[in-house]
């Protein structure tokens, strides 16, 4: 019943982590210990990478907000699509969507700069919250209209992102931290059993 109460406790549900989380107590529950043990560390490599997406996130907002100057190398679709953990399918469904759009070469292939990268990761890690196409639309947008600090809190500031967009991505970088927690406590429990 622990196992269960710390695999349950967080209340997200991006990336089938409450599958992951069931398979766990599942397995203990079915006394094969060392079959939990090692999809709980799994499941805690999984939740310490999707922590990792969402802080890059964060520190390529504050970039993307300040202007900051970045790299001019360029990377090819399928570079990209690897380097996010994302299918190429994917990239081309948020482009088609008009979540972003990326330069082409001459040949008519996609040539993704370090600024496309940094958008795709937002996006990446909007998505990976639930957030819908149209809404991570509306917040792109949102953020490219602004010119000066006080239009970026205002922005921020509005109920429209302010209870969309903030809100929820703080609380997914908390509960992942949470869950992390939860799942070393899990594995230290199944390493006694």
């Amino acid at each position: 019943m622990q196992i269960a109460r710390y695999a349950f406790r967080q209340e997200f549900i991006q990336n089938n982590l409450r599958k992951q989380a069931t398979r766990i107590v599942r397995l203990s529950g079915s006394e094969l210990f060392s079959e939990a043990l090692i999809e709980a560390n799994k499941y805690l490599q999984f939740l310490e990478a999707e922590y990792s997406y969402t802080c890059r996130a964060v520190q390529i907002v504050e970039k993307i907000l300040t202007k900051v100057v970045v790299h001019t190398e360029t990377y090819t679709h399928r570079e990209v699509a690897n380097n996010l953990q994302l299918t190429e399918e994917t990239l081309r469904n948020w482009e088609r969507n008009g979540l972003f759009t990326v330069k082409r070469n001459s040949q008519n292939r996609r040539q993704y700069s370090e600024r496309d990268i940094q958008k795709l990761l937002i996006i990446r890690t909007l998505r990976t919250a639930h957030f819908s196409i149209a809404a991570i639309h509306h917040l792109i947008e949102g953020i490219e209209e602004v010119q000066t600090a006080r239009d970026i809190q205002s922005l921020l500031n509005s109920p429209k992102f302010a209870d969309e967009f903030l809100h929820v991505t703080d609380e997914l970088e908390i509960n992942l931290k949470n869950a992390m927690k939860d799942v070393k406590s899990i594995i230290a429990l199944l390493e006694d059993l």
